[in-house]
């Protein structure tokens, strides 16, 4: 699977237990198939909660969307209600959710506030710093 941020690259995976994250190591981007954010948060309702879309996601000047790494359809650009907002690419036929680098741990940091433990988004926090 290639990163949708800088097209040639390849994403690795990394997996631990469940999960299996796809990360670019040139731009330090995250891909989550499906349901995978679901197994970070531990609950279906606190991750709704926290995908529920903000604002409307400004698109950076000069950024192109980016296509989804699985469908290579287009991704939509949204951002989450929380504090602070997590700004996100989201493949429309819902094959999974593209953080950049950094994002990710913000979402772990949600992730903490609304579930009680999670020893996999605990390790991913570590592994995926804030940028």
């Amino acid at each position: 699977m290639h990163c949708p941020v800088c097209k040639g690259e390849q994403l690795i995976v990394l997996e631990y237990q469940q999960i299996e994250v796809d990360y670019c190591t040139a731009c330090r981007g995250v891909w989550l198939d499906s349901g995978e954010l679901e197994l970070l948060f531990g609950d279906d309702d606190a991750t709704a909660k926290f995908l529920s879309i903000g604002e409307a996601a400004v698109v950076p000047a000069g950024e192109k969307p980016r296509r989804c790494p699985e469908c290579n359809r287009k991704m939509t650009k949204e951002s989450t209600s929380s504090d602070p907002p997590v700004t996100f690419d989201h493949c429309p036929l819902g094959d999974g959710l593209w953080f950049d680098g950094g994002e990710l741990h913000t979402v772990l940091t949600h992730a903490e506030t609304l579930v009680s433990s999670n020893e996999v988004a605990a390790f991913l926090k570590e592994v995926f710093p804030e940028q």
